[in-house]
């Protein structure tokens, strides 16, 4: 795919792509918004260097391309900015160190994630972003056929997953927050992109249990999925600089922020594009179990 209104430069071979000459605190044409979104379908994440944007205009660039929620179903927001999510690493005990797709334990996860980055250690704190279509596609036959069966449970019952014994009173505190409400959802394990048709695998560090396997059974066979995922071939790392920012497709891609910084101040402020209900091979949408999305969604609250 060719793009007339800049130049983009692939990151890596199967994921990530830099687009280059477009300033986001412009008034940017239909037409560049909409070559953005093809650009987005594409490499699956994009990347925008030294960007001089400020809270406001992050979520402005973000309403071109749809409706924002608000900054996370059960985290507060950074004052005076309903849609976003202050993620202030440096000086929190929390981490998004596991793998995982963002908030897929809500009915309708956003279409995709915007990421600005305030303050970056001198070394350090990179993401990293895998394909999760290029996964499913390298997966045999057999087991392709066997992932277009499942369902999987998506639940925030624990922060992405960590399964530490030890953690600190800030952590636990945080957690309880995370968890304040609970929400479980029944999501295809494979899921047809509503854009690109493209099928992709929809698990991460939310997935709980696959439907009708117990938790053994579950565990044994998310493990396999994932480490398809998370295959190098399948992903890209971003080396942070100040003012960059990620836009990434939501609904085909996992990512892992690297805890490799210490104490050291690692900032980034995220908006969230509100998402469709997923649906599989079979044709069948999500389900919610257990929460009520309309906190996040403004629409659905106004509804």
């Amino acid at each position: 795919m060719s793009f007339q209104h800049f130049d983009i430069q692939p990151v890596a071979g199967r994921i990530g792509a830099e687009i280059l000459g477009v300033d986001l605190s412009a008034d940017l044409s239909k037409d560049i918004i909409s070559e953005i979104r093809q650009a987005l379908i594409q490499y699956k994440v994009i990347f925008f260097r030294r960007q001089q944007l400020d809270a406001e205009g992050q979520v402005n660039f973000a309403r071109r391309f749809g409706e924002v929620t608000t900054a996370h179903p059960t985290v507060p927001s950074l004052e005076g900015h309903p849609e976003i999510l202050d993620l202030d690493y440096g000086r929190t005990a929390a981490r998004a160190n596991t793998w995982h797709t963002d908030v897929t334990f809500v009915d309708r996860p956003p279409l995709g994630s915007i990421l600005r980055a305030i303050e970056i250690p001198p070394a350090g704190g990179d993401t990293i972003w895998a394909n999760s279509v290029t996964a499913y596609q390298d997966l045999p036959s057999h087991l392709q056929t066997l992932a277009d069966q499942l369902w999987a449970v998506h639940s925030n019952a624990y922060d992405y997953a960590e399964a530490a014994v030890n953690i600190s009173e800030e952590l636990k505190a945080y957690r309880a927050v995370f968890t304040s409400t609970v929400y479980e959802t029944l999501h295809p394990v494979v899921r047809v992109h509503p854009e690109s048709g493209e099928h992709g695998l929809f698990i991460g560090g939310f997935v709980r249990q696959i439907r009708g396997l117990s938790t053994t059974e579950s565990d044994d066979i998310i493990r396999l999925l994932q480490s398809y995922v998370t295959r190098p071939e399948n992903t890209v790392r971003w080396r942070w600089q100040v003012g960059d920012l990620a836009f990434w497709d939501n609904r085909a891609t996992q990512h892992y922020a690297i805890a490799d910084y210490g104490n050291q101040p690692r900032r980034v402020q995220r908006v969230t594009l509100v998402g469709d209900l997923p649906v599989g091979i079979d044709g069948k949408h999500s389900e919610a179990i257990k929460g009520d999305s309309s906190r996040y969604i403004p629409t659905l609250a106004a509804a």
